[in-house]
């Protein structure tokens, strides 16, 4: 490897290692819009307070919630982050894929369910001192 691609890696590490953190579970098995108004519960506040928030949430989502926060939190702590200063800077849930089944019905018929799926996105990031 020569100079200029070592220090060009060099600065790409350094970049990702003081931006935010992501962190990403594709595909669990519940609507986008049955997981999105526990989101918007810990949206913009800090991961301490979240997870408290989500604790005492009686849904199936925010037990997802609470272990993708788990696994953001941890990839902040091994690229250096102080976990005591990390708030949730961008949280998503996404719609997924659609799995179709069927359903058998009277005389013969079948109706259609739709199985459907999500992702979420969570992004943290060190609160700015001013």
């Amino acid at each position: 490897m020569s100079t200029r691609e070592k220090n060009k890696a060099k600065v790409r590490k350094a970049a990702r290692l003081s931006g935010p953190t992501v962190a990403r579970l594709n595909g669990i098995s519940m609507s986008a819009r049955k997981a999105q108004p526990i989101a918007s519960l810990v949206r913009g506040k800090m991961l301490s307070e979240a997870f408290l928030t989500l604790s005492f949430q009686n849904k199936k989502s925010a037990l997802i919630l609470r272990k993708v926060l788990d696994s953001a939190a941890s990839i902040a702590d091994g690229k250096g982050h102080d976990i005591d200063k990390l708030f949730i800077s961008r949280i998503e849930v996404n719609k997924g894929p659609i799995m179709k089944r069927f359903m058998p019905r009277a005389q013969g018929r079948a109706t259609r369910i739709r199985k459907q799926t999500s992702h979420v996105i969570v992004e943290v990031d060190t609160v700015k001192a001013d």
